[in-house]
């Protein structure tokens, strides 16, 4: 087992020398806060060597991503229409801003809004749906399977169709 996880590595690192060679990667981390931001925090590891740029729901994050830059939207959900739209309005000026090559989101409703809006510019979009989503994937997460060019789970049962598990991401 750890020889296929070392060549599995070994393949990731040379893909990523690659890319590294053609140009740094523009990425748009993009989480409400909480539980979504602490588990894209986790991930953040995997961007070094690229531009990162973080989107999330509360301004107090910024001192944990310094010197990266951060914007912040107004946490919305489906039950409040105008604060959706005043999210989704500043999440594609953030866009239009950082032309991010690269959009990932752990969730919530700024993630989904930030993929669907990346998809216009042509941003290639993952989206991981949140490790406590264990008995179905999130309404954000099932609306992500459809849009997202990458689509994970955490939990080996819940991944079908559109939706890959790869292992515990997070």
């Amino acid at each position: 087992m750890l020889a296929t996880a070392d060549a599995r590595n070994k393949g990731f690192a040379t893909f990523v020398q690659r890319m590294e060679r053609v140009r740094r990667i523009r990425i748009l981390a993009v989480a409400s806060s909480g539980g979504h931001w602490v588990q894209l925090r986790r991930i953040t590891p995997a961007f070094d060597d690229h531009d990162v740029v973080y989107l999330t729901t509360d301004a107090g994050h910024r001192t944990e991503v310094a010197p990266a830059r951060l914007h912040t939207v107004a946490d919305a959900n489906r039950s409040d229409k105008v604060a959706l739209a005043r999210c989704l309005l500043k999440i594609m000026w953030v866009l239009v801003r950082e032309r991010p090559d690269v959009v990932v989101s752990t969730g919530a409703a700024p993630g989904y809004l930030a993929l669907r809006c990346a998809r216009l510019l042509r941003a290639r979009t993952v989206w991981i749906d949140s490790m406590a989503n264990v008995e179905e994937l999130s309404m954000s997460g099932r609306l992500a399977s459809g849009t997202a060019d990458l689509c994970l789970t955490q939990w080996p049962h819940l991944a079908a169709g559109e939706v890959k598990y790869l292992g515990a991401v997070l």
